[in-house]
């Protein structure tokens, strides 16, 4: 019953407030630029994000207990709405915009929410010393930065984040942190409540303030719930996230070889070419079923490793062929395609070879 609670509460403070943040930045002259890289057309305001931000802390403060822990996702992720709302407005150079990831992941960090151990089989422990740091501003600068990237669409970035932080409150359960399951669950509905008024056709964007709150929260709850844990256990969190991290690492690759800065923008991302093909609904519907297959696949891997491992194999399998078909990161980048156009060259040769035999 209190599961269902941590959802209709956030979801209905964010039904609500979504409108009346519509008004406001219709008065404030917050609306979503118009360029070569956009997909939509006439006015519409993109600071939605402060109606998710409202319901989540109103949301938190009627379920939740703080402590150090959670006072730091709670300071760290208001710097990064702040940092996000001022971008909205006053378009933030990149080295500014990574000022507030950078301030607000060390808030995080001192607050106790870093990756201590590792465990590996057989028993062996790793201790991560000094560069637990290193490897924990890594993991929420990285993971914040590709939730963002994948705002380009309708719904896209919501429906997403939505399915990864129903997953990880399943994940949490099977962990036994219930303050992990609540947080995702209390944001997934403050989500859910915005994502009324941002599916195609969207009235109102969340922005940046939205993309990269959600990005740095969910960087946050899934390192709170699988630190000190098991190697293969902490890639469960980077299988939720699959999507957005290969989106990213796409980029970084696409703009390197063409020579271009990462913080160039483009319109190669996996979305844009999902676009080209089945159009602005049917891509959003698509994302969000492989990110639901990709998070699927770490529940099953929690209850059967062997089947976890298997479909994970296929998923990637299907998204490296999709990405060496449709060219997103480079016309000449079809390792497995070239494989596969010279296996079938030898086998024809086999082939033209017995028919001449004969």
């Amino acid at each position: 019953m209190n599961d269902i609670l941590f959802v209709i509460l956030p979801f209905t403070i964010s039904l609500v407030l979504t409108p009346v943040v519509k008004r406001i930045a219709f008065r404030l002259d917050g609306f979503a630029q118009i360029n070569e890289r956009t997909v939509h057309s006439g006015k519409i305001v993109r600071i939605g994000g402060v109606a998710i931000y409202l319901a989540f802390i109103i949301s938190m403060a009627v379920f939740i207990k703080t402590d150090m822990a959670m006072n730091g996702i709670l300071l760290g992720s208001t710097i990064m709405f702040i940092g996000g709302l001022t971008d909205d407005f006053v378009n933030l150079r990149p080295l500014y915009k990574f000022g507030f990831q950078v301030v607000a992941a060390i808030v995080l960090i001192a607050s106790g929410v870093t990756l201590d151990v590792i465990r590996l089989p057989f028993g062996i422990t790793i201790s991560m010393g000094v560069v637990s740091v290193i490897v924990t501003f890594l993991w929420i600068t990285g993971i914040t930065n590709a939730v963002n990237l994948i705002d380009g669409l309708d719904g896209l970035c919501g429906g997403i984040s939505v399915i990864i932080l129903v997953v990880i409150a399943m994940l949490a359960v099977i962990e036994r942190r219930s303050d992990v399951e609540m947080i995702s669950l209390i944001l997934a509905g403050a989500t859910l409540g915005f994502l009324v008024y941002n599916a195609h056709p969207a009235s109102i964007f969340m922005g940046d303030c939205g993309a990269l709150f959600l990005g740095f929260i969910i960087s946050a709850i899934s390192l709170l719930g699988f630190k000190s844990s098991t190697i293969m256990t902490l890639a469960l969190p980077l299988l939720l996230l699959g999507l957005p991290i290969i989106d990213t690492l796409s980029a970084i690759l696409r703009r390197t070889l063409k020579g271009h800065k990462f913080s160039e923008a483009d319109k190669s991302h996996i979305h844009h070419q999902l676009m080209n093909k089945f159009g602005h609904k049917n891509t959003v519907i698509i994302m969000c079923i492989v990110t639901a297959m990709f998070g699927l696949t770490a529940y099953c891997y929690m209850i059967n490793k062997g089947i976890g491992l298997i479909s994970l194999f296929v998923i990637m399998f299907m998204v490296e062929l999709f990405i060496e078909v449709s060219g997103m990161i480079s016309d000449k980048y079809h390792p497995i395609l070239s494989i596969a156009r010279r296996v079938k060259k030898k086998l024809n040769r086999k082939h033209v070879q017995s028919d001449q035999a004969k």
